[in-house]
């Protein structure tokens, strides 16, 4: 293998430059120089400083793949590889004219369900086809404004969001023209038809970062002293608790500014209370993060550097910054509100580290003490009234089990870890401001290099708790089914619901990195979502069973027939399906009660028909309609256009279910706890769902 320092060059024909091989170069972080004085047809070639030398488009996209340090480049085990070497040698169909659109249609459907081409993150397969289609030109750039290829559209879009600044420097400067370069604006009422995906929501206009995240410039929201291909952030849930949507605005902000400015994530699990964490939550957590598409450089734990914070913590008691404090705990608290020193404040260090041993071991005497810095106790903020640092826990750890009785507080360990792991930047919701002081003034007392701490609002959501510890409540309790339950806020809960985890992202994107509270809707999210699935949900028609009506059209077919139609209206690629037009049909109950005696009223996919006589019990329930069809009628003329159903007795009865909202509290108070959880509203109705029966045509899953 060529040594990865050496110099390379990429030379190549002037009038064919090979983009995916600059474009994979430039994203894998490849140095070549260029040179564009190759004969005409003469294939792509390396040449190395040893003298070395390989050539063709394919070859060099491997050896790029297979030395790069770039995740999952090149796939992360042998059947990906495979699958990779299909694609490039697949790649050259987009350069031919004949079979241009063939390829476009084959990777569309390909597309459907998937965001890369292979495995879960970009890889050179992704590159190499990007490239061919942005090379075409107006070509590509034509069948993106229109209608057509929706999931191909939706990929392309995609990879150049992430990547936009690298692939248009590429086609400027290689390619001779811009156009491909640039997310297509199209207006609002067409991006509903489309489908597209998030990212054509998320940026408009350019690549050079100048496009917009929800209603503010992505140039205006900057990291302090942020340097590119430096940055570097951390990701940091508790394992106590499954991912909910709140984190998840922490999780991709972490990844947009890491795109961004071409940094990386890593992920830290910030397991310092063994009480309340377990694998089962860590799992999760990573299961729930994989599912939002983050990319990560490493997993990490809080745990891993437990013997250094424990040094760290003796470091500041000898040198006076900490001491031990075994005043209860109630006391404490009043005392820090009042600005009212501990007794134990001024002991000596030979005595805070005698009672810090007593800690270690979890005797009698140590359990009742804890470590607190020596900070300020009359200073107006009170984060900064001598924080507590270490406190005893005899608790079985899911990491490290029993090693240890002692536990570092999340404000003592967090400003160490993320100083030692070489975060940069630390992104926190504003719901930390306070704390920001004690943050610094800790990394300053242990003499560790300051990071950046980067604030965004917290979101909240209508009728929803955002707090681990209290959806917790609910699962104990079995108010619902589990983490994943449908009507909780957590990842896999809206994913089971039916959420497409695009919609989620650009709902959180979309808002951006303010730091302005904002109470939102959840029918936001749904909208969003609706117009993601719209494009590739088959319809199928559905009548409520209870009190159907049954319209008897009288010159109506006597010979039920079938007639081909389309799923969708608006979506050919939603595929067909087959009606069964009869005499008799069902409508719902409540269209039948709304219409009246000699009104025209619109079949939906069949046409009109005029009602002429109606039906009803003694409770004014209507119970038999009849009617005579009216095709050559106006549907624009009638102001009931209904849904219906032939009376066949192959149609199949479903149950509908309806999730209703676990708490009816539109804004539930912050400051309520655990013990008071029971007194928020909700009732046996919101907790049950809602179940009708309906019966459905042409559904046999």
């Amino acid at each position: 293998m060529v040594a990865e320092a050496m110099e390379i060059k990429l030379s190549f024909p002037a009038d064919w430059p090979p983009l995916s091989v600059i474009a994979a170069a430039k994203i894998a972080g490849l140095p070549i120089t260029t040179d564009s004085s190759l004969p005409s047809a003469s294939p792509p070639t390396f040449l190395f400083s040893n003298g070395l030398k390989l050539k063709g488009t394919n070859v060099l996209l491997h050896y790029i793949g297979s030395i790069t340090s770039t995740p999952h480049l090149y796939g992360q085990d042998a059947y990906e590889s495979s699958q990779i070497v299909e694609w490039l040698e697949y790649a050259p169909v987009f350069a031919s004219g004949a079979e241009f659109e063939k390829g476009c249609k084959y990777a569309d459907e390909y597309l459907l369900r998937r965001t890369f081409l292979v495995g879960h993150r970009l890889s050179i397969a992704d590159i190499a086809i990007w490239s061919s289609l942005a090379g075409t030109g107006k070509r590509w750039d034509s069948l993106r404004k229109s209608k057509k290829y929706q999931n191909l559209t939706r990929w392309f879009n995609s990879i150049l969001m992430e990547y936009g600044a690298v692939l248009n420097e590429v086609m400027t400067a290689f390619h001779g023209e811009k156009g491909s370069g640039k997310l297509i604006a199209i207006k609002a009422k067409e991006k509903e038809q489309k489908g597209l995906d998030l990212h054509s929501k998320i940026v408009d206009g350019d690549v050079n970062g100048k496009g917009k995240v929800g209603s503010r410039p992505t140039s205006e929201v900057e990291l302090p002293e942020a340097e590119f291909g430096k940055v570097r952030l951390r990701f940091a849930p508790e394992p106590s608790g499954y991912l909910h949507i709140g984190h998840s605005k922490a999780a991709l902000l972490n990844q947009y500014f890491a795109q961004r400015y071409q940094g990386q994530v890593i992920i830290r699990f910030d397991d310092t209370n063994p009480e309340k964490e377990s694998s089962e939550f860590v799992t999760n957590l990573l299961k729930d993060i994989e599912t939002l598409g983050i990319k990560y450089e490493k997993v990490t734990y809080t745990s891993d550097y437990f013997p250094r914070l424990m040094e760290m913590a003796e470091k500041l008691i000898l040198e006076g910054k900490a001491y031990v404090d075994d005043t209860p705990r109630e006391q404490m608290q009043k005392e820090r509100m009042d600005g009212i020193e501990s007794r134990c404040r001024n002991n000596s260090p030979q005595e805070n580290m005698k009672l810090w041993k007593e800690m270690i071991a979890g005797s009698e005497r140590g359990v009742m003490c804890c470590v607190r810095g020596k900070l300020d106790m009359q200073d107006p903020n009170k984060s900064l009234r001598d924080p507590v640092y270490y406190r005893c826990n005899p608790k079985h750890h899911h990491k490290v089990g029993s090693t240890y009785k002692v536990y570092p507080t999340y404000d003592f360990a967090c400003p160490f870890v993320d100083a030692i792991e070489g975060i940069t930047h630390a992104l926190r919701s504003s719901e930390y401001h306070d704390r920001n002081a004690q943050y610094y003034r800790i990394q300053e007392d242990m003499g560790l290099r300051r990071v950046h701490i980067y604030e965004f609002s917290r979101l909240n959501m209508v009728y929803t708790l955002l707090s681990k510890r209290k959806l917790l409540w609910f699962v104990q309790h079995k108010q619902v089914e589990g983490w994943d339950d449908p009507r909780f806020p957590t990842v896999q809960g809206i994913v089971r619901r039916g959420l497409q985890i695009e919609a989620l992202i650009q709902f959180i994107l979309e808002q951006g990195a303010s730091k302005n509270l904002n109470l939102m809707e959840w029918d936001k999210l749904w909208t969003i979502n609706k117009k993601i699935i719209d494009p590739v949900c088959p319809r199928h028609t559905a009548v409520l069973e209870e009190r159907r009506v049954l319209l008897t059209l009288v010159d109506g077919p006597d010979v039920p027939f079938v007639r081909i139609i389309p799923r969708h209206k608006k979506y050919e690629r939603a595929g067909e399906k087959a009606t069964t037009f009869t005499k008799r049909i069902w409508i719902d109950h409540a269209d039948a009660q709304s219409i009246s005696v000699d009104e025209e009223i619109t079949l939906m996919d069949w046409g009109n028909a005029v009602v002429k006589e109606i039906r009803r019990d003694e409770d004014k329930n209507v119970t038999d309609l009849v009617g005579v069809l009216h095709l050559e009628g106006s549907v624009k003329t009638t102001k009931l256009k209904l849904t219906w159903l032939p009376e066949l007795c192959e149609l199949v009865t479903l149950s509908l279910v309806e999730f209703d909202y676990l708490i009816t509290k539109k804004k539930v108070c912050a400051a309520s706890n655990h013990n008071v959880l029971c007194s928020y509203t909700y009732s046996t109705s919101t907790l049950l769902v809602k179940i009708r029966n309906i019966i459905h045509a042409g559904c046999r899953c």
